[in-house]
């Protein structure tokens, strides 16, 4: 089957190489001539373990190719994905402005049938309005049907959940359309949800709020936790056993970031409010989320009276390990406090960068963590790279002016860390 793939960011890249891993000849098509130039090469232009690898592979075995050409695209694929950004607007809702310039080139450029796919996240009742942008956008009315297949992917673990999936949702309202959905992924062994689009379109939402729901839950209750000398990750591995519960997103830390839970919760209470109805534990959510890092940073506070003139040492950039993604990180805001404190910050991460963003420019940016904790008075840790776990900690105590250490991901066991000497403080680890 062809399948065309309209954006190369990270969901249509992920899209096109598992489906070309499925057999399937795909063209990615992208209006970014440097992007596409790097993915014919072979190279991609983020960070996402083993996909890469797939890109070289379907590259060189010619089931995936790369190109500008929009008419092209259109006309040579009767399957069209959309993998366009849906970022968040002012007001909290997605911005479709990507999503409807793609539905009007399918529409003025279509010659037959097409079978037009929605993977980006987007507001319930887009297939509808793809529907009628298509339409608006033809000059013959060639037959087409639109439908929603979200995606589940997490940031880090692509490949595995794009191959591997636990569930598959395709919201469609035509037999025809349902049928070709079905036979792309046949050789998918998952559970397979057909439902109507405007569903399918919730789904994702709901099920994004309800994850970032779990860890604003811990969070709060790590905060009571440390009132009441108690060890939060106690709590959640007692929790954890019941499989109502389960024990995904049961840790406590300094909160979510990326580019899913911050817009799509936010989304989700503005549909809801455009729908008069208050979905007053969403709003609960984000305010959690949006205060635990300072949570952190006031138990620093606590220890080492003022920030300025202190040098603090923040190790992570990424919203998470296996990620160069910086959106919504909470480093970020971590970074950005303690600059408007005057302190002195040294940043260290494997793989993320910071954003070219001039408040960042008094920063040192350091190549490892020994020079990132060269004479720091504390370190911070803001994303739980499985590195930071081998470094010899011992060694790295000589280097500070201070031996203190504020884990924003609980990472390390407080009572190892303080036989090395270090004044180690968690999130709901008590007293």
């Amino acid at each position: 089957m062809n399948i065309l793939v309209i954006g190369t960011g990270y969901v249509g890249s992920t899209t096109a190489m598992v489906f070309a891993e499925l057999g399937c000849n795909v063209t990615g098509l992208d209006t970014d001539e440097h992007k596409i130039q790097q993915l014919k090469q072979g190279a991609l232009h983020f960070y996402e373990p083993g996909l890469e690898d797939l890109l070289k592979k379907h590259v060189h075995s010619g089931r995936i190719r790369f190109t500008t050409n929009k008419e092209a695209a259109i006309q040579g694929n009767d399957v069209i994905f959309i993998c366009v950004g849906t970022p968040s607007r002012l007001d909290g809702n997605a911005d479709l402005r990507y999503v409807k310039q793609v539905a009007e080139d399918i529409g003025q450029m279509m010659g037959e049938y097409k079978l037009i796919i929605t993977k980006s996240t987007v507001p319930v009742g887009t297939q509808e309005q793809i529907t009628s942008w298509v339409q608006a956008a033809q000059e013959k009315p060639y037959p087409f049907d639109v439908a929603s297949n979200p995606e589940f992917l997490r940031e880090g673990k692509a490949v595995e959940d794009a191959l591997n999936p636990d569930r598959i949702i395709l919201g469609s309202n035509s037999k025809r359309a349902t049928k070709l959905l079905e036979s792309l992924y046949k050789s998918v062994k998952c559970p397979i949800v057909i439902t109507t689009p405007r569903t399918a379109e919730l789904i994702k939402y709901a099920s994004n709020a309800f994850l970032a729901t779990k860890i604003s839950y811990m969070n709060e209750l790590a905060r009571l936790c440390d009132e009441m000398d108690i060890n939060v990750m106690e709590v959640a591995d007692g929790m954890g056993l019941d499989p109502r519960i389960g024990s995904s997103f049961l840790q406590a830390g300094i909160g979510y970031g990326g580019s899913c839970f911050p817009k799509d919760v936010s989304a989700l209470i503005l549909a809801a409010k455009q729908n008069n109805v208050q979905l007053e534990i969403l709003d609960k959510v984000i305010h959690v989320n949006q205060t635990q890092y300072a949570y952190l940073l006031d138990k620093a506070r606590e220890r080492l009276g003022s920030f300025a003139n202190k040098k603090l040492a923040v190790l992570g950039l990424a919203f998470k390990p296996d990620t160069d993604d910086t959106r919504e990180a909470p480093a970020l805001r971590v970074i950005e406090r303690l600059l408007n404190e005057q302190a002195h910050v040294t940043v260290y991460d494997p793989v993320a960068k910071l954003p070219n963003y001039p408040p960042y420019d008094v920063l040192s940016v350091c190549a490892d963590v020994e020079e990132a904790m060269l004479d720091a008075d504390a370190v911070i840790l803001c994303t739980e790279w499985p590195v930071f776990k081998t470094i010899n900690w011992t060694d790295m105590k000589r280097l500070m002016h201070q031996p203190n250490l504020f884990d924003g991901r609980n990472m390390f066991d407080a009572q190892d860390m303080n036989a090395m000497g270090y004044y180690y403080q968690g999130i709901g680890y008590g007293d």
